[in-house]
């Protein structure tokens, strides 16, 4: 973005804005725009005022829920759906499950395409629908992808609600749990979100290698045809990994098995 020319105010705060896409200090994020950093330092206080902008303890300054959430329907809107389209509704075919593809939108995901499930029975979900993170299968493979810092200031910033007996409402169970779901690369919400349903999911990435939503199939328990998460995760986790690289991921970002 090119710098701020004059006092037009609204120059200044776009580029901080842009440079805080690269940059977290104060200092650089000054370099970067040619403002002075007392200029700098007022548009970040604001910023995190607002959401879009969030202090850390170091006071340096990352990007805010609300750039995040903003960022989610920006890209929803410009066609990832779209351009997912192919691998969901091929992983619905292998898998005969409903298939979700979900959003980060601050603290929760909103489903942005749902492919469904070749069964007598539909599931409740819908296009446009948030969903808790600590609940679902999409938002577990979410925060497991996310660093252990912003998972911890996510925690600490929100309530962890049960939506059925099997929830996790414990903070530190919850990570554990996370540590798990990152190191085989996909998650499992085992009735945890809603009653005799059972999802697998795992994270989708963009070209820069950040975590912006995840895909999931669902099913229900009592289906005759229930396929164990042990056979979907493989194939989910593929999926999301050539979603990943529809919208520009490296070819390294993950293994496919």
């Amino acid at each position: 973005m090119p710098r701020p020319s004059g006092s037009n105010a609204i120059e200044k705060t776009l580029a901080v804005l842009d440079a805080l896409g690269d940059h977290e200090r104060i200092a650089d994020i000054a370099v970067a725009t040619g403002l002075h950093k007392s200029t700098v330092h007022r548009i970040l206080q604001e910023f995190a005022r607002l959401g879009f902008a969030q202090a850390t303890e170091q006071g340096t300054y990352q990007g805010g829920v609300r750039i995040l959430g903003l960022a989610g329907r920006v890209l929803a809107r410009s066609g990832a759906a779209d351009r997912a389209r192919p691998e969901l509704d091929a992983l619905q075919e292998e898998c005969g499950g409903t298939v979700h593809l979900a959003l980060l939108d601050g603290a929760e995901a909103v489903y942005v395409a749902k492919v469904e499930g070749s069964k007598p029975y539909r599931m409740a979900s819908r296009v446009g629908m948030a969903v808790p993170l600590h609940t679902t299968a999409i938002g577990k493979a979410v925060l497991a992808a996310l660093p252990d810092a912003e998972v911890g200031s996510l925690l600490g910033r929100i309530v962890l609600p049960a939506r059925t007996p099997s929830t996790i409402t414990d903070p530190d169970r919850l990570r554990t749990h996370l540590r798990a779901v990152r190191e085989r690369g996909w998650s499992v919400d085992d009735e945890e979100n809603e009653a005799n349903v059972r999802c697998v999911g795992a994270a989708v990435v963009d070209h820069t290698r950040r975590v912006v939503g995840a895909v999931s199939v669902s099913q229900l328990i009592t289906d005759p045809a229930y396929r164990p998460p042990e056979d979907i995760g493989p194939r989910v986790k593929r999926a999301a990994w050539k979603i990943s690289r529809l919208l520009g991921a490296p070819a390294e970002v993950s293994p496919v098995d």
